[in-house]
């Protein structure tokens, strides 16, 4: 009979080849004549470990190591196996062991890494990898276990690095192309990170994984269009991704296609149920659409899949807050903050709640959070913010920082300024250099752009109701603070000699995002109950986008268009503004017609939706900002009728109070 020890070589060699079961049955021959052969238990635990029987593989190594506990090979391949089971500090303490017996023992640095970085210590992962590569530079394996522990310690630059030298001797090795990819789109460098994915797609250009991670690329790039046809073919590939349908409905909603990508991120819920991050996309997408009560119930889901996020309960508390629960929109908001104070973007759509519950002095207060929440540029001069001290013999800065209608509405504090004995230099878009040459309170005016004058302090517009510590009580609201000019006025006079009646403004269109359009943009048709009054006339004051609805009305409605030529060859409203000063009245949606017909102070109703924006509050028919304003509001979302039967009745009981 042959001996064990040339039966251990046949194992071995068996073994060697591939051949696992003549392995096996080899080494049961041998234990069947010695049980105590740990060469053939050694053998048959990393059989049983390498075909996924690790309960098997543990035994059969626990009985060897029993035999011989001095074996290092043994408790390292026994901690192969516990870490495969999930038997994780098991696995720490075979490797220790095995590192105890022999300290130069390279692979076991390396996976005792691997177990202390799953366990989330890694720190301590980076020591274990950083000594494996001292025992052995050439370890191509260790370098890429070094670069995902660097990556989850956000030390890019290092992990970048470790990916690179991984590569170098391993230049096949898709998984370290990926990942070097993924740190190099994390650092911004996004070239260089699609060409990486590109690589590794050549590698495996049929990994679905592959083109899901080059799609993101491509998204943080902007380039949609990509990105949409990247993960397109992770889903061919791979249908049952649940990412991937996710990623694609990301980019289609970047493309402005809301509607592909709530089906989209359905298509992921329904593959993943517990898929917090598609839940929260759905949410936010239905917000997108008004579908508040549906936006609402699927980020509830996402808030209960991951408690934990802050970023999920302020779109809640957004979406809650459109539906008009107002106190659990403010509690989602400081839960929010509660788990992240530092989230910019939650403290001013914080500020803009305490804005509009009228909470004047919290609500500016928390909105200079608004220079990091990364939709607004800070200035940056090297003459000091103003913070309201005195101005005399001095000269301040005052810029606008955002639309059209912001710096309508809050060069009225121009004259404040101007009261603390300064010279006020005022720095606005070009296109309403016009109009504001008849506020008061500015010394020169100068367009966005332009040079600048010398100056010894600065303010953005909207930092000046804080400043001055305003409340409710306390807006400047003085009207007019802002003036038609007296030529146009006449011109447009002899102009609209012919529209006899009571006339009235209308606008119905303004130029806000995609959901701000939704809620706020009124359909030219609610008008006609107005159209048929007696003695009515209506003129459009509608500019830009919203005037193609005058043709497609056609003569269902009498409308009289002033023209094309509004505004354009005197700048920005100077032409609205003499129109509105030959009116008796101004009927607009929530657009800067509403500001600049307030500024004028001519009569004006502002049609509002349910939940408005901040600065016309809550439950009030008025407006502190604007005392010649009347404000009408929604009382069920997107259900205007209503307003306008309350308008039409107005309008009614004015125009016969008149005759």
């Amino acid at each position: 009979m042959a001996t064990a020890s040339y039966d251990l070589a046949t194992a071995l060699a068996y073994f060697s080849a591939g051949r696992t079961e003549e392995a096996e049955r080899v080494c049961q021959q041998i234990l069947a004549v010695e049980p105590s052969c740990v060469d053939a238990l050694h053998v048959l635990g990393v059989i049983a470990y390498q075909t996924g029987k690790y309960d098997v593989a543990i035994a059969s190594l626990g009985q060897a190591l029993e035999v011989n506990p001095n074996n290092a090979e043994v408790y390292y391949n026994q901690g192969n196996a516990l870490k495969c089971a999930g038997r994780l500090n098991e696995a720490v303490a075979c490797y220790r062991q095995a590192l105890n017996l022999k300290p130069d023992y390279a692979e076991a640095h390396n996976n005792l890494g691997n177990v202390l970085h799953e366990q989330g210590q890694a720190e301590d992962a980076v020591a274990c990898y950083r000594r494996a590569i001292e025992l052995k530079p050439e370890y191509a394996m260790a370098y890429f276990n070094l670069g995902n522990a660097l990556r989850r310690l956000k030390k890019l630059d290092d992990a970048a690095a470790c990916y690179v030298r991984s590569l170098e001797l391993n230049p096949s090795d898709v998984e370290a192309r990926i990942n070097l990819g993924r740190v190099l789109s994390d650092q911004g460098r996004h070239e260089e990170a699609i060409g990486s994915f590109h690589q590794a797609i050549r590698l495996n250009p049929n990994c679905a994984e592959f083109h899901d991670n080059l799609g993101l690329a491509y998204q943080r790039q902007r380039n949609n269009e990509a990105a949409v046809a990247c993960h397109r073919r992770a889903i061919e590939l791979n249908g049952g991704n649940a990412d991937a349908h996710n990623n694609l409905g990301n980019a289609l909603e970047n493309q402005g296609k809301t509607i592909e990508a709530i089906a989209c991120y359905r298509a992921a819920i329904e593959l993943k149920p517990d898929f917090a991050d598609a839940h929260s996309n759905l949410g936010i997408a239905l917000r997108e659409v008004g579908k508040i009560d549906e936006a609402i119930g699927s980020l509830r889901r996402a808030s209960v899949l991951d408690p934990t996020s802050a970023k999920i309960l302020s779109n809640l508390a957004l979406a809650l807050q459109d539906g008009g629960h107002i106190e659990e929109a403010s509690d989602g908001f400081r839960r929010a903050l509660a788990l992240d104070p530092d989230l910019a973007g939650v403290r001013v759509n914080l500020a803009y709640l305490t804005l509009l519950l009228g909470d004047q002095e919290k609500g500016w207060q928390e909105y200079e959070w608004r220079w990091k929440a990364g939709n607004l540029v800070e200035r940056a001069f090297e003459q000091p913010r103003w913070q309201g001290q005195s101005l005399s013999g001095k000269t301040i800065l005052l810029h606008a920082e955002q639309g059209l209608g912001d710096t309508i509405q809050f060069v009225r504090y121009a004259p404040l300024v101007k009261g603390l004995g300064g010279r006020v230099v005022f720095e606005c878009q070009k296109p309403l250099l016009n109009l504001l040459t008849t506020a008061a309170g500015i010394d020169c005016l100068v367009g966005t752009g332009d040079e600048l004058p010398s100056f010894d302090f600065h303010s953005p517009l909207l930092s000046l109701p804080g400043i001055f510590n305003t409340t409710l009580e306390t807006i400047p609201n003085h009207v007019p603070y802002l003036f038609a000019n007296t030529g146009l006025c006449v011109h447009w006079r002899a102009r609209l000699k012919n529209v006899r009646g009571f006339r009235i403004g209308i606008n119905w269109h303004g130029r806000a995002g995609r959901r701000e359009s939704l809620q706020r943009d009124i359909p030219l048709t609610c008008f006609s109950s107005l159209a048929n009054l007696p003695g009515i006339s209506l003129i459009s004051l509608q500019q830009g986008a919203g005037r193609e609805e005058l043709k497609q009305v056609g003569g269902q409605l009498p409308i009289v268009d002033p023209g094309d030529d509004v505004d354009t060859a005197h700048g920005a409203f100077m032409d609205t503004a003499a129109i509105m000063m030959n009116l008796d009245m101004v009927i607009t949606s929530d657009t800067s017609v509403a500001h600049l017909a307030g500024a004028l102070g001519v009569p004006v109703w502002v049609a509002l939706p349910f939940v408005p924006n901040w600065r016309w509050l809550l439950d009030r028919a008025d407006s502190p900002w604007y005392p010649t304003m009347r404000l009408f509001r929604q009382k069920k979302a997107g259900n205007w009728s209503g307003v306008f039967e309350e308008i039409h009745t107005g309008v009614r009981a004015l125009t016969s109070a008149g005759s």
